[in-house]
């Protein structure tokens, strides 16, 4: 089965140090009646606002470290949290990205992208053609074809932030991951599941493509319909996710939209922090779901949890 190993979230590590920020951790209040110790996972803290930054460097830092770097620099179809990252790590690495978007792209997204030295292509009306046009831009010009989400080094990259996560909170019991293609929650799972620590994999109920390979044992294709189908909205998991998911430790939970709408309503309110739809994900698994009364995922009494904020590339206006 394909998927990766600690050996790769540690070499990851020592790629990445001292090019990314550590992460920050900080308590929350209890949220259930036996006094679970909740801690929160500050990634959105992170250079470009979310933790692709992590997936982002380790991928081009392994190519540079063995020469199969090109001329020709990188490129991605995104114009997501994943091509920032890109666009940001190739200017470290002093080489261009070639960033391919849908010719409708938010004009925000597009300055965005160019301020971190991005050669921006608006090509086509879906992000499929965008992809084409990125897949044949590759071919024809020996770019590196980089991805959001389903390569090694990527998921390896996102893995780094679980062993900082770990070295600050050694006796954590339990991680909570939003989950969309599957690179954060194969990373983060793979070094949790190494220290013993289980995992709980959650995603929108109208985004749940990795709960339902789980349920067909093989990837499948699902519809996307969700509020945070901006950053999950993948319409299928990663091999390595689905391997990574059948292991013993990792729990699949999914909640409404109304859930996570509310868990970043809360964040605002009682801690002024400001997330996208995608890291409340997360929390919503451990917050009371408004419609139906009930937790996706409820820490026994004294459980100590970690809930990873993954991004805050949102507009905190639409936070009252």
């Amino acid at each position: 089965m394909p998927g990766i190993t600690y050996d790769d979230v540690k070499q990851a590590a020592d790629r990445v140090a001292g090019h990314v920020r550590p992460v920050a951790l900080a308590p929350a209040d209890p949220v259930s009646e036996g006094g679970a110790e909740i801690w929160l996972a500050l990634e959105y803290l992170q250079y470009t606002g979310s933790f692709k930054a992590r997936g982002a460097q380790n991928f081009l830092r392994a190519h540079r470290a063995s020469g199969t770097l090109p001329a020709a620099g990188v490129t991605i179809a995104s114009g997501g949290n994943a091509g920032l990252a890109c666009a940001w790590a190739a200017r470290q690495q002093g080489v261009r990205a070639t960033v391919f978007l849908p010719e409708s792209a938010p004009p925000v997204k597009v300055g965005r992208l160019r301020s971190y030295g991005a050669d921006v292509r608006l090509t086509g009306a879906t992000y499929g053609e965008a992809l084409a046009a990125c897949e044949e831009f590759a071919a024809t010009s020996g770019a590196l074809a980089s991805h959001a989400y389903d390569h090694p080094l990527i998921a390896a990259g996102a893995g780094t932030l679980m062993e900082e996560i770990h070295a600050r909170l050694p006796e954590l019991d339990t991680v909570v991951v939003s989950v969309g293609g599957g690179g954060l929650f194969t990373g983060v799972a793979t070094a949790a599941l190494h220290h013993g620590v289980r995992v709980v994999a959650v995603e929108p109920e109208r985004c749940r493509a990795l709960n339902a390979a789980l349920e067909a044992g093989r990837v499948v294709d699902v519809p996307v319909d969700s509020v945070a189908a901006d950053s999950l909205g993948a319409s299928r998991a990663s091999a390595m996710a689905l391997s990574t998911a059948g292991r013993d430790g990792v729990r699949s939970v999914l909640v409404p939209d109304s859930a996570i709408t509310a868990a970043r309503q809360s964040l605002w309110d009682g801690h002024r922090i400001a997330v996208e739809h995608a890291a409340s994900t997360a929390l919503a698994a451990l917050t009371h779901d408004p419609e139906e009364g009930r937790y996706g995922y409820r820490p026994a009494p004294g459980e100590r949890v970690c809930v990873v904020l993954c991004g805050a590339n949102t507009d905190p206006g639409s936070l009252s």
